[in-house]
């Protein structure tokens, strides 16, 4: 017995932690292995040289062929390769964005329309930046100059080639220690006198630009016109290859979006034992994925100088080996087909969802056609996890993602169907429900794999998040527990119940809160949700007193959570224990702000309101007048199942309260309710399905009459 608690006290541990039973990406490796990344670390650690960062804006991975970019196809080929996500504050990123990033060493932006970074004043060996305190005192970009502000303070000399490398060496005064236009301006004797080199390479996005903007279309320019700019590109960075000196490591990155479509860019660290591996960050927990201010990080982790705590990316790091050019192309083309389909995908789910409730009012006010009515409502809710069990498939087309998609739908319905619980009223609600909640308990696990790339997760081009439960699946991950654990207390009432819904609730609640699914406003929604569901079973009285005072809890949870994170390395931490360090340097009201926004912009979406407006109208259209709007399967849902309507009136909680504090706003309630009500229907109409088949024939009644 002691040895078993002391087991669950240990799991228990690394999931607070983030590690868990799978760690994420992390693999296991051969004893080889290990002994050669060892040896690889201490190259690493040993080497305290030269740095150069070269800035190719727009490059991206199909830009690579030894024809048209032989300098820059040499450099990749002997580097650890990875996929750069370059979001920065808007949906695409400009090259003055992504040098102002890698400036301050976090997500920033100018704060209007952007093209190109300012052109510098030369000044003697060096150069100012034309009104830059602009950034920091009208702007709010309050890092603004924190990489050449460290470089300063430490008293190590850095040498700026083109306008955005000026930008995103200068200290917060805009000054640059030593600034030339152009690489022909500089030799290797000169390179040798400081230890961090910028160039930033413009030739391939200048010919984009329109009027100092980047253009409102996906391509503006012709297959021919690109590999001319690639060429042009390639050989000012070849300039700067052949005088660098021997013992410089060279980051290759491709630092911004060229159009209005977002793609994974080039993300390139030649150093010795580099060559064939695969280049991610601590900050995506991704083996192949890093983000911007992972430049920052880098830049100043290699060259000895302490990386400034508002800095939010980690040092970038040569995993396992077998990267490939193709393999990386794959990834944004991926995301590509996943991000072309995505309106649509929505467009058509709430389309399905308004359909089916008018084509539902119309039936069942008619008590017509009701086995297809639970048919096509179990249907329509196993249709939200097909998206992410898609990805347990290979498909790199629209038809093959669509085809895996129509398979896993089918046979999720088939097994809700048609299996020997489909004669029980909540059986379906069983198997829909615990799909979607060990689905996504499974992906959290396991490294959140089949999140990425999904139409209800997140997609790494888009920036929003890497890894962990994001603001959709946290609401089908609520939703599918909240409800799997009512029907565990539907077939074990009183206290075994209550302790599942509890127990299991809290379970989930820490998978997404803790390292695992690193979620904020997930736990904050989620304890209300418990709690208020718990209550009704318990017969207990839920006022607004206690549901603020709930909320109030899930608030206190997550930030223990996030402390907890922010106590670690930070290297190490998440989101989570980045907000904290926000709270402590004033910055968190900025973010709050701006996820504020973002909420209230979901209000108005065409796809996400239609779904909460009809959903919620046919709910309480159906409990007002039950016979007129649904002959009455929404009262037989709940009197054949009180503890469904616990869990509904907790999903509802859960779902609200997920609105107001995530960013994804209505999407959030959306989606519960796109899962919750056709399956109450469903349900209710099982019950009624039930009696009917139940009720005495003409014949029993004349017996019962003659006895």
């Amino acid at each position: 017995m002691r040895r078993a608690v002391v087991v669950l006290a240990v799991l228990l541990g690394q999931l607070l932690t983030g590690q868990g039973l799978f760690a994420g990406v992390a693999r296991a490796e051969d004893g080889a292995d290990r002994m050669a990344r060892a040896g690889y670390d201490a190259v690493r650690a040993a080497q305290m040289g030269r740095v150069a960062l070269i800035g190719v804006s727009g490059l991206h991975w199909n830009d690579l062929t030894q024809a048209d970019t032989p300098n820059l196809w040499d450099l990749a080929s002997s580097s650890a390769i990875g996929s750069l996500s370059v979001r920065t504050v808007g949906n695409v990123t400009c090259p003055y964005d992504g040098w102002l990033t890698v400036s301050a060493g976090t997500r920033s932006a100018v704060g209007y329309g952007c093209g190109a970074p300012p052109m510098p004043e030369q000044q003697g060996a060096g150069a100012v930046i034309p009104d830059y305190r602009y950034l920091i005192d009208v702007a709010g970009q309050r890092n603004a100059g924190t990489l050449g502000e460290s470089l300063k303070a430490a008293g190590q000399c850095s040498i700026a080639i083109g306008p955005g490398a000026a930008l995103g060496l200068a200290d917060r005064q805009g000054a640059v220690q030593q600034y030339h236009a152009s690489p022909l301006q500089v030799t290797t004797a000169d390179l040798e006198k400081c230890r961090m080199i910028a160039m930033d390479v413009d030739d391939l996005i200048r010919p984009y630009l329109t009027g100092d903007r980047l253009p409102k279309e996906p391509e503006l320019l012709t297959p021919a016109q690109r590999r001319q700019a690639l060429r042009l590109a390639d050989a000012k960075a070849g300039s700067l290859l052949a005088v660098l000196p021997a013992d410089t490591t060279v980051l290759l990155a491709g630092l911004s979006d060229h159009g209005s479509v977002p793609h994974l860019r080039v993300a390139a660290l030649r150093e010795p034992g580099a060559e064939g591996r695969l280049l991610g960050a601590a900050s995506t927990r991704r083996e192949d994925i890093s983000i911007l201010p992972d430049l920052t990080s880098t830049t100043l982790t290699k060259l000895g100088v302490a990386v400034p705590s508002t800095v939010v990316g980690v040092p970038i790091q040569a995993g396992e080996h077998g990267a490939t050019f193709e393999r990386l192309q794959r990834a944004d083309a991926t995301a590509q087909t996943m991000r072309s389909a995505k309106g649509q995908y929505f467009t058509a789910l709430a389309v399905l969802q308004v359909l089916f409730y008018v084509l539902a009012f119309l039936l069942l006010r008619r008590r017509k056609q009701l086995p297809w009515v639970r048919a096509a409502a179990t249907a329509l809710a196993a249709l939200p996890v097909t998206s992410f069990l898609v990805n347990l498939l290979p498909w790199s087309t629209h038809l093959e993602l669509f085809g895996g998609m129509l398979a896993w739908w089918v046979a999720i319905t088939a097994l809700a169907l048609a299996g020997p619980w489909r004669r029980r009223p909540l059986g379906p609600l069983a198997v829909v429900a615990g799909v979607t909640a060990l689905t996504l308990a499974g992906d959290l696990l396991t490294g959140t794999t089949l999140q990425l790339n999904s139409f209800m997760g997140f997609s790494a081009e888009q920036g929003a998040r890497y890894f962990g439960l994001g603001n959709i699946p946290f609401a089908l991950f609520a939703t599918g527990t909240l409800l799997t654990t009512t029907m565990i207390a539907h077939r074990w009432p009183g206290k075994i119940g209550l302790a599942a819904i509890v127990g299991l609730g809290a379970a989930a609640m820490v998978l997404g809160g803790s390292g695992l699914g690193s979620d904020f406003g997930g736990v904050i929604a989620f304890v209300p949700g418990i709690a208020v569901t718990a209550l009704i079973l318990a017969g207990r009285r839920v006022s607004l007193v206690k549901l603020a005072l709930f909320c109030v809890a899930g608030g206190v949870i997550v930030m223990t959570f996030a402390w907890i994170n922010y106590l670690k390395p930070a290297n190490e931490q998440t989101h989570l224990g980045r907000f904290v360090g926000q709270v402590l340097t004033g910055e968190a009201l900025d973010v709050i702000w701006r996820k504020l926004q973002a909420m209230l912009g979901t209000l108005l979406n065409p796809n996400l309101m239609p779904i909460v407006i009809v959903a919620v109208a046919f709910l309480v259209y159906a409990m007002l007048r039950p016979e007129q709007a649904s002959a009455g399967v929404v009262p037989a849902a709940f009197e054949h199942s009180p503890a469904l309507r616990a869990g509904l009136i907790g999903t509802l909680v859960s779902g609200v309260v997920g609105m107001l504090v995530n960013d994804s706003g209505a999407a959030v309630l959306s989606m519960a309710l796109a899962l919750a009500a056709p399956l109450l229907l469903a349900t209710g109409i099982g019950v009624i399905m039930q009696r009917d088949q139940s009720a005495p024939g003409v014949g029993e009644e004349l017996a019962r009459v003659a006895k």
